[in-house]
């Protein structure tokens, strides 16, 4: 006889028909769940609950052992992607234990030639002062010799202005090398140059005018002392101009469709690496206006990733920046008594951008707030596929934003009932600012803002890890986009970068390279 199923077992069979992994994780965990609480977790996956529970030979011995063995199929799945992390994260550590070692080794190195230089210099001393005495006894015997040689009176002088004129022709000749070698080309060649035009205008001037008096040509050669003059004083300014200007607020590189090469390069020349963002928490203001086009062609993952997150990072950061220091006025306009025109003017202004009605001071507070740097990167890298797609590479579409009326690029396996295009961008910062609009605006990010709020309220930390579940209307996928998310964001380590900002400047040898 088969056995009886009390009604909870029942609920139970029916939620493993239909695959609901919620209850399926409780059950793993070995947590007990009331017949109420099983009844609403089916409800909210809209399963209808039968009233007769006769299950059939079918869903018996098929379907139950199917989903079982599915459910094992993704838990392996599960434990190998651990085990590939766990892996990954030993050989980063691995790496970090190395260069360690090593730099501790080279300072050893390093102390251990300080040491032999310091011994070195306290013998100097000692050496010059042998050295020293040697050349004085020789001196000494050879002078005593020719004192004791009885040699004439005119070959003695001979000697000596031998002697002397060797000694001033070999100093005359390192003088000159010395010299010649220091010396700027350069301004000769200008000095030349402005010379013989000078002279050009004399001999023009003076040729057709010799008859005249001599006092127009003193005229004329006092304006032109005086030009080169200010030519001189206008040409050293502006080098001085440029030492004074050590720093530079942005670095903004134009449309010019650089390769990998020369981006990564760049990044080499900067001194831009991410494991010293990670660590100072700095990340300097370099912006590209575009992705270089070639980047799929990179072998490396990890390199293509890292260039892809040196390329947006900053984007993101300074777009947050802006907005902090926009929310940061908000607060001092709300506690201020009276307000002036420039700053009503500002405030309508913002009213209309992040689409505010009535005037709602609290609700504009709400939406105007920062993005964090880790959902941005993750959403970035989702929907432009690391910067390969053809929507990031043609319209700098990073974030996948959809339009109706506006300029954008029509996706090729696009349903022939939809006539939605991908929105299309001038610069890689536009799409960042549009995606930063995008969720501080629309209604279906009402969940994100309100949980952003939530975390504000508690004094928490702003992450993505915490808000990643609120934009699940963000994809048609749901829930599974949201779990991707959260897997690019702990596979890549992208809340490291939650708390980076911008570097004030950055130098002016960084740009000139």
């Amino acid at each position: 006889m088969k056995k009886k199923l009390s009604y909870r077992d029942k609920l139970l069979e029916l939620a493993y028909i239909y695959n609901v992994k919620e209850i399926q994780e409780y059950t793993k965990r070995r947590k007990n769940l009331t017949t109420g609480q099983i009844e609403l977790i089916l409800k909210k996956n809209k399963i209808i609950i039968p009233k007769d529970f006769k299950t059939t030979f079918i869903k018996e011995n098929f379907v139950k052992p199917f989903s079982r063995f599915k459910t094992s199929i993704v838990d392996y799945k599960e434990e190998k992607i651990k085990d590939k992390n766990r892996f990954f994260r030993r050989v980063e550590n691995y790496k970090h234990d190395t260069t360690r070692k090593v730099n501790h080794g080279i300072s050893n190195i390093w102390k251990g030639l300080g040491t032999v230089g310091f011994n070195f210099l306290n013998v100097i001393p000692k050496l010059g002062t042998t050295i020293t005495q040697f050349f004085g006894n020789l001196f000494t015997d050879v002078f005593n010799s020719i004192y004791n040689q009885q040699i004439d009176q005119k070959s003695a002088r001979n000697v000596i202005i031998g002697f002397f004129i060797v000694a001033g022709v070999t100093t005359a000749i390192i003088a000159g090398i010395n010299a010649y070698n220091n010396f700027d080309f350069s301004q000769k060649k200008l000095e030349t140059k402005k010379i013989e035009a000078e002279t050009k205008k004399e001999f023009k001037k003076t040729e057709p005018k010799v008859k005249k008096e001599t006092k127009k040509p003193e005229v004329k050669v006092k304006k032109e002392t005086k030009k080169p003059e200010v030519k001189v004083k206008k040409e050293t300014k502006k080098p001085e101009l440029k030492v004074k200007r050590n720093n530079v607020a942005e670095v903004i590189l134009p449309d010019l469709n650089l390769k990998t090469e020369t981006v990564i390069q760049l990044f080499k020349d900067v001194d831009y690496d991410l494991r010293t963002v990670r660590n100072e928490k700095l990340v300097k203001p370099i912006y590209f206006t575009q992705f270089p086009r070639d980047l799929d062609n990179l072998k490396s993952v990890q390199l293509k990733k890292e260039t892809f997150l040196k390329i947006v990072l900053p984007l993101v950061v300074a777009e947050n920046e802006k907005i902090l220091d926009d929310r940061e006025k908000l607060k001092n306009l709300i506690d201020k008594k009276f307000t002036t025109d420039a700053e009503k003017q500002w405030l309508r202004q913002k009213l209309l951008e992040y689409k505010v009605k009535k005037s709602d001071l609290k609700e504009l507070m709400i939406k105007m707030d920062m993005i964090p740097v880790s959902i941005a990167l993750a959403q970035a890298a989702k929907e432009s596929g690391w910067g390969t797609s053809r929507f990031a590479l043609e319209g700098n579409a990073i974030f996948g934003q959809w339009t109706w009326d506006g300029q954008g690029i029509a996706p090729l396996k696009r349903d022939g009932d939809k006539n939605h295009k991908i929105l299309k961008f001038p610069i890689l910062r536009a799409s960042v600012k549009a995606y930063k609009n995008n969720l501080n605006t629309h209604k279906s990010y009402s969940k994100f803002r309100d949980k952003r709020q939530q975390l504000r309220n508690k004094n928490k930390n702003i992450t993505g890890l915490a808000l990643t579940d609120t934009l699940k209307n963000y994809a048609q996928t749901g829930s599974e986009y949201t779990r991707i998310l959260n897997q690019i964001i702990t596979q890549n380590r992208l809340s490291d970068f939650e708390l980076v900002k911008l570097v004030n400047s950055v130098k002016q040898i960084e740009l000139n390279s």
